[in-house]
Parts: C-alpha cells; structure tokens; sequence
C-alpha cells in the first residue's frame, strides 16, 4: 500500500467509527491523514442527505428529521470531535493559567460546564436544523459544512503551533508530509466553490465564517493553552459546524425578504 493510501485507512480508523484493516501506527503512515479528513465529513454528508430521502419518503416529521441530521455525524466520528469541544470548554470556563488549562484538557471526566454546554449546543444545533427547508440543496449545504469544518480543523492542526511536545495533534503534525496543507487548501477552495454553486452569498459567506473560526482559534489557542491540541481541533470543528449552520439559515432568510 501506498502511503496515501495508509493515510486514508489512518484518517477513518482515528475519526470515524468505519471498520478499516488493521494498520501499524507510525509516522510514515500518517503523512496524509489529515488531508483525508474533510473525506469523513463527506461520508457525514452522504448519511444527512440519506436522511433527508427516508424521512420525505416514510413523512417522517420535522423533529425527528432534525435529531437524525445532528446526531448521524456525531455517530460517525463516536463523538471524537464533540469530546474535544467539551473538554475545551471545561478548560476555558475554569479561567485558570494555560498550564492548568492544559491538564484540564487531558483530564477524561466531564465538568459541569461541559454538559451545560454539549446539552446546549445539541438543542441549539437540533433547532437550525428543523428550520432547514426539507430539499437536496439545504441537505447538501449542510453536509459541505461537515466537510468544510473538518478541513478548518486539520489546517490549524498543521498549521499552528502544538501547545505541547506530546499529545496526537503533535503527532500528527510532525507526521504530516509538506503537501498536506496546500491539499487542505485544494479542499477549502472545492468547499466554497460547491457552497457558492448552491447559494452565492451563503458560500461567501460560509467562507468568511470559516476565516474568522481560523483567526479566532490562532489566537485563543495561543492565549489561553500556549499552543494548539487536538481538543482545540475537535472544538474548532464542533463550533465551526453550527456557526456554518446559523449563518446559512439567517442569510437565506435575509435574501428572501
């Protein structure tokens, strides 16, 4: 097998819950992995737009369409990327120095304030989408938010400092070939050009959204962890994905007045 190839099968066996072969975990192996990423947001798509087919096709009603199109992702990955979020927000909430942050991030029990804000964002996320029209288009920009929050999340995992020697956004980082961040960009390019081809101005602006997640990260990550982390990865996607959602609702509502 290539190592393009082994890259794809690492990409799925770390942020998916699709069975793939058994693989060695070295560096070699992972040179890619992040840039096959965004292809697991793809997959999160395909099962929404699924969704979307059953439930139009059995009438299935408006909450029930809802509840499957937020948790289907959140199956896919086993809640990798929502467990980042949570464990980010305990650390930000605890308004300690960034070492103490950083502890705090690697600490596997949940905090009051993790649940107070996973059970918000879900009832948060849960309503966007039942304000979702029930068509391919609004299905399909929603699934092109999963891929393109995935690619938001990869790139500052490249591209940003490691808040520590240890930990596997470090791994993957020192792992990752040259090539992977202009691949990351081909990708966000794919991502703004199909949004904009569903709805000019949704997709532009998608992108600015997607450009202010990745200046807000840089510089929170830097402040309050010193560094980039995996859990800040899983945040960024998580908080990306409904930031996307919210600025599609409201500006299609807007360009319908």
């Amino acid at each position: 097998m290539t190592d393009i190839f082994r890259s794809l099968i690492m990409a799925f066996c770390m942020f998916s819950v699709i069975p793939m072969p058994r693989i060695q975990w070295k560096e070699e192996n992972m040179r890619y992995m992040l840039a096959w990423m965004p292809l697991v947001g793809v997959i999160a798509g395909a099962l929404q737009w699924g969704w979307l087919l059953l439930c139009n096709f059995l009438s299935f009603g408006t909450a029930l369409f809802a509840v499957g199109l937020t948790l289907l992702p959140i199956i896919l990955t086993g809640g990798i990327h929502m467990d980042g979020f949570c464990d980010t927000i305990d650390a930000l909430s605890s308004h300690a120095e960034p070492e103490r942050k950083r502890q705090i991030l690697k600490d596997p029990n949940a905090g009051a304030f993790a649940v107070f804000f996973a059970g918000g964002y879900l009832l948060l996320f849960t309503a966007l989408c039942a304000e979702l029209p029930r068509t391919e288009t609004s299905v399909l920009t929603l699934g092109l938010h999963q891929v393109f929050a995935r690619v938001l999340g990869a790139l500052c995992s490249v591209c940003f400092p490691s808040s520590s020697a240890k930990g596997l956004q470090h791994t993957f980082r020192d792992a990752a070939s040259n090539k992977v961040t202009l691949l990351l960009g081909g990708w966000a390019v794919i991502c703004t050009g199909a949004l904009c081809c569903l709805s000019t101005v949704s997709g532009i602006v998608c992108a600015v959204v997607f450009l202010l997640c990745l200046l807000y990260l840089h510089r929170m990550s830097r402040r309050e962890f010193g560094g980039m982390s995996g859990d800040l990865a899983g945040y960024i996607i998580t908080l990306a994905e409904l930031l996307m959602l919210l600025s599609y609702i409201v500006t299609e509502r807007v360009v319908a007045l």
